[in-house]
């Protein structure tokens, strides 16, 4: 199985096709999950990567924080319907907010 299919993209464009403001909200959605390391530093959960696709910001989730952080995953797809956010396959479909 590949990475691709081992994650789901949360596309920084609306269901009606505009950009999701505010324009760091993947940014600010990584640091939620980001912990302080040993080396005092700042490190993102190894669950959820910052992407740019075809020039738009992206969340790229890894499925297994579903297993490892049921209520964080359920958070995360909770923030994406809420606000009409595609959400895309590891392929590059659109998928249904999994739940």
């Amino acid at each position: 199985m590949t990475q691709k299919n081992n994650e789901i993209i949360i596309e920084g464009n609306t269901r009606a096709g505009k950009p999701f403001r505010p324009s760091d909200w993947v940014d600010r959605m990584c640091s939620t999950y980001a912990t302080f390391g040993d080396d005092r530093k700042l490190k993102y959960s190894p669950y959820l990567k910052p992407r740019v696709i075809s020039g738009v910001r992206c969340l790229a989730v890894d499925l297994k924080l579903k297993d490892v952080n049921p209520d964080g995953f359920a958070q995360l797809m909770h923030f994406a319907e809420e606000n009409q956010l595609n959400v895309l396959d590891g392929e590059g479909n659109t998928i249904d907010v999994p739940k």
